[in-house]
């Protein structure tokens, strides 16, 4: 989730449950404790653009780190606070933020790895956008009148409007599933899986993968009162023997396209535009669409030394914010066939 999001429930965990007048000391250090573990993003590399993909949501995320974690920033952070709380419930605040932060990221399609050091699996539930000001915005005003009226049911309100805005996002993929798989019927395809994963700051329009014949179909399910979709687009699957021939096992460039496609959940395709890119197929502005956020660039002339370039797709063009908004209202979306 955005640093504000894993700030605010960070604050609201310790403060519904501490004494009203050590609340606002409380949200204070949860909310940074919240927003700590994505300290991660500075470890990056000049010569390695893989490397903070590895590390971003890793072990600063897992729970195994939790109390080591809310240990590091209790004992930076206990000295704003010792006026109002001891050490052990500056530790108990920092440990109840920080605690959030790697659930409520793992509640996302982005992948985190709450197992590290057992295993680099990345967990992804799929109910919430990375940024959802629908989530947000509501639990936001909760925890700061809690704050200002020294008030923890407020922030124990605010909880409970994120448990169950949680929970209508798990109900709203599981009825995005269904219609995934329903439309994959309707075309004769035998789709092994159908992922859903809500599409950008909205749990209305869904957005659909799945393989079938070597290809991945990306579609939008509008999960509204009625359940409608709007079909899309479809990319190659990626078979590095078939797209990249040229490309040495033993390269490092070899190397870095096995880590994007462990990042990727093996949702890799090569980009329809520019065919010497890979691209993570999961993730684009406009929910049926394989136009993608970011991927990976490959040189056929590159030493064997070389990594990749990793693209991060940062512009947002007119006709997509157009596309966008017309999955919103449902344009060009249709009921299911019987």
């Amino acid at each position: 989730m955005d640093p504000v999001t894993q700030g605010v429930i960070g604050a609201a965990v310790p403060q519904s449950v501490m004494s009203p007048g050590k609340a606002r000391a409380s949200a204070l250090l949860g909310c940074l404790a919240g927003m700590a573990p994505d300290l991660d993003v500075l470890l990056s590399s000049r010569t390695d653009p893989l490397l903070f993909l590895e590390f971003h949501r890793q072990f600063t995320h897992a729970l195994a780190f939790i109390p080591v974690g809310a240990g590091i920033v209790a004992l930076l952070l206990h000295p704003l606070a010792r006026r109002w709380l001891r050490l052990t419930e500056s530790y108990l605040a920092c440990l109840l933020g920080y605690a959030t932060h790697g659930l409520l990221d793992a509640c996302t399609s982005y992948g985190t790895q709450l197992l590290w050091p057992f295993s680099n699996h990345r967990v992804a539930w799929n109910h919430i956008s990375v940024i959802d000001p629908v989530f947000t915005l509501p639990l936001l005003g909760l925890v700061a009148a809690a704050a200002v009226w020294r008030k923890p049911a407020l922030a124990r309100a605010g909880l409970g409007w994120a448990a169950a805005y949680l929970l209508l996002g798990a109900v709203q993929q599981q009825r995005a599933i269904e219609a995934g798989e329903a439309l994959a019927a309707s075309r004769d395809h035998m789709a092994t899986q159908v992922t859903a994963k809500p599409g950008f700051a909205n749990l209305l329009v869904w957005k659909t993968v799945y393989a079938h014949a070597g290809r991945y179909h990306v579609d939008a399910v509008r999960a509204g009162l009625a359940v409608t979709v709007c079909p899309g687009q479809s990319a190659p699957v990626l078979v590095v023997a078939k797209h990249y021939p040229w490309l040495d096992a033993e390269t490092q460039q070899a190397r870095d396209m096995e880590r994007f496609r462990w990042f990727s959940g093996g949702y890799v395709a090569p980009d329809p535009a520019n065919p010497a890119r890979v691209i993570d197929i999961r993730y684009s502005v406009v929910a049926n669409s394989v136009a993608p956020l970011w991927g990976i660039a490959l040189d056929p002339a590159a030493g064997p030394e070389r990594h990749v370039r990793f693209i991060g797709e940062r512009r947002l063009l007119a006709r997509q914010t157009t596309a966008f908004t017309a999955l919103l209202r449902g344009d060009g979306c249709a009921p299911l066939a019987p």
